[in-house]
């Protein structure tokens, strides 16, 4: 089965890209949205978060909402400030943030694979998310947002998509968080076919962000297949906007969580129920753990380093194994009473891209009781639990640098 064809896309004129480019739609609320679209017409926010440029208040998910989206894309349109290629092409997307870079490709990437599971999950979705995200797909007539796909690197493949790096990129965007987007658009015929071929090499690709993408626009697939007396399987609604990195570029920080209360426990009762799992060292500064197993805790005013005794750790499950999952069942769940993280409210969730600064502030603010600090997931430990058919409890993984919405747009006629 092929995986992923090049498509006729839509970006940004040269000139503008800096004006269009916009972080992706859900890192952000509408309130922060709106103050990073102010005095930016062209901002892409202003089709993915639309609701900015409505009445204060205004419900996300109102039809006025979508309609004003597909009004602003229109007028983009229109202005010439994003621009459709003529001919079917790959995209080559490289983002640099500090020191860490990571160049990919940007794909239309195939709804039956997607379905098959040669494009594997490991997440679940959220209806009302998946629900907004086919909206918005259907209203605009586009796909705008990219799913982050990856795969085990390949030399022959990644060096191909190398060698095209080494001329100018014909768009290049510095973000606000000082990332930068550069993007080469790969049109030679030969070019794009000997990509192709070489990702007919690639055994399967793995959903790393962007589930909720993903699955609406499968659903749009199979609406408009059903609609089609006449599909082939060749429309491009069969397929959906990727950008797919090599696994050993993608860089996943820890997801760190952070409690209310500590279930009724005082400290020390806290501590000692703790202590009949993992081994518990006070320390004289932030603890940020380094291997699996281990896990950083905060009280206020003081860090602990939690172990877990080794033969705990499941050796035949792939999600059991997780840090995530070790924390869960042997401390979240029993001992601090939260058994469905995805609905209690009296746990919250805060990306490594924040530090352990931001773990200290949430407890010492008083806001939160206690926090802990991760080991991030590894992406063969993702790998494995879509190989198993699994899926990986909520808030996982969390990958950096974020994607720009924006620079391509997959167009479904």
């Amino acid at each position: 089965m092929t995986l992923i064809r090049p498509f006729v896309g839509l970006r940004p004129a040269a000139a503008c890209a800096s004006d269009v480019a916009a972080p992706p739609y859900d890192v952000l609320n509408t309130e922060e949205a709106r103050i990073r679209a102010q005095g930016r017409p062209w901002s892409f926010l202003h089709i993915s978060k639309p609701e900015i440029d409505l009445a204060v208040g205004t419900d996300p998910y109102s039809d006025a909402v979508y309609a004003k989206g597909a009004e602003n894309f229109a007028k983009m349109l229109a202005a010439g400030v994003i621009e459709r290629d003529t001919v079917p092409c790959y995209y080559v997307y490289r983002a640099i943030m500090g020191d860490h870079t990571q160049t990919g490709l940007v794909v239309a990437a195939s709804v039956q694979a997607y379905n098959s599971g040669d494009i594997r999950r490991h997440e679940f979705t959220r209806p009302q998310k998946e629900d907004d995200r086919v909206r918005q797909i259907d209203t605009l007539n586009a796909q705008t947002g990219p799913v982050f796909l990856t795969y085990r690197h390949q030399v022959p493949v990644d060096t191909l998509i190398g060698e095209i790096t080494t001329s100018e990129a014909d768009i290049s965007v510095t973000a606000d968080d000082g990332v930068q987007h550069d993007l080469w658009v790969v049109r030679q015929p030969n070019t794009v076919e000997a990509i192709t071929r070489a990702f007919d090499g690639v055994e399967r690709l793995y959903i790393a962000d962007g589930h909720h993408r993903s699955a609406a626009a499968a659903r749009v697939a199979d609406q408009r297949r059903k609609a089609n007396p006449d599909h082939s399987g060749d429309e491009p609604y069969n397929y959906f906007l990727s950008v797919i990195f090599p696994d050993n570029q993608v860089q996943i920080l820890d997801y760190n969580r952070v409690v209310k209360d500590l279930n009724g426990l005082s400290q020390e009762d806290f501590i000692q129920e703790v202590s009949k799992v993992f081994s518990v060292e006070a320390c004289n500064g932030p603890v940020k753990p380094e291997q699996v197993g281990e896990v950083g805790m905060y009280l206020p005013g003081q860090w602990y380093r939690l172990v877990i005794d080794p033969q705990r750790i499941p050796q035949g499950d792939p999600v059991a194994r997780l840090d995530v999952s070790l924390l869960a069942d042997h401390l979240i769940d029993p001992i601090l009473g939260i058994s469905d993280p995805r609905v209690d409210t009296r746990i919250d969730f805060v990306g490594g891209i924040r530090g352990l600064e931001e773990l200290e502030r949430r407890v010492d603010s008083g806001d939160m009781a206690v926090a802990f600090a991760l080991h991030p997931t590894g992406l063969d430990e993702l790998m494995a639990v879509a190989d198993a058919n699994q899926v990986m409890p909520p808030k996982s993984t969390w990958f950096e640098p974020k994607l720009a919405d924006g620079l391509v747009t997959h167009v479904l006629d």
